[in-house]
């Protein structure tokens, strides 16, 4: 596992930021000492046996519990691994104790029904999965989760409100009713 990066350009990776070509040079091509000329797509990735890449998510998705860093995508897989979830959302919350923990909402699949005995199932289940450096604070049963037109996870409006923060700019939400799903299923579970 490690973090992408492209040698050489191809066609349709974008040639500069409008009006911050400068940026665009040290953001993406001088990123990291070694990096120098390449680009740096900050995506955690893995090259299997028969050289396909797999994407493990944004490497800067990374919550740090107890000084554990661990990959919000990791726990999303780990919960996805049950056989009950069919999505999952994860974000590091606040804890006074542990600096972060982990908050999750889960898709179900047809014919399994959100209960206490099913939430405590999936917490045992990513820590058999991920170990015991992942604690969860919870997880809620929602429907859809919020996503961008193009299908990724908002984890940030997660974050936002599940810490009480401004949800910013959500003109690319695909179902603005997610965020209401999202802010009734906190209800449920109590605001951190």
């Amino acid at each position: 596992k490690g973090i992408l990066v492209i040698k050489k350009p191809f066609p349709g990776l974008t040639p500069t930021l409008w009006g911050e070509p400068e940026r665009y040079k040290t953001h993406y091509w001088e990123t990291r000492p070694g990096t120098k000329g390449m680009y740096y797509a900050g995506d955690a990735a893995e090259k299997d046996a028969d050289g396909y890449i797999w994407f493990l998510g944004r490497a800067d998705e990374v919550m740090k519990i107890a000084a554990h860093r661990i990959g919000t995508v990791e726990v999303e897989n780990a919960l996805v691994s049950h056989p009950a979830v069919v999505e999952a959302a994860v974000t590091g919350v606040p804890d006074e104790l542990r600096g972060e923990i982990a908050s999750a909402f889960v898709v179900l699949r047809t014919g399994f029904e959100p209960s206490d005995e099913l939430k405590k199932e999936l917490i045992a289940h990513v820590r058999k999965e991920r170990g015991a450096i992942v604690v969860m604070k919870d997880i809620g049963f929602i429907k859809m989760l919020p996503k961008t037109r193009s299908g990724k996870i908002m984890r940030r409006v997660i974050k936002a409100l599940l810490t009480g923060k401004d949800l910013g700019d959500l003109s690319t939400i695909e179902e603005e009713a997610s965020v209401d799903e999202i802010k009734e299923a906190i209800g449920k579970i109590g605001k951190i």
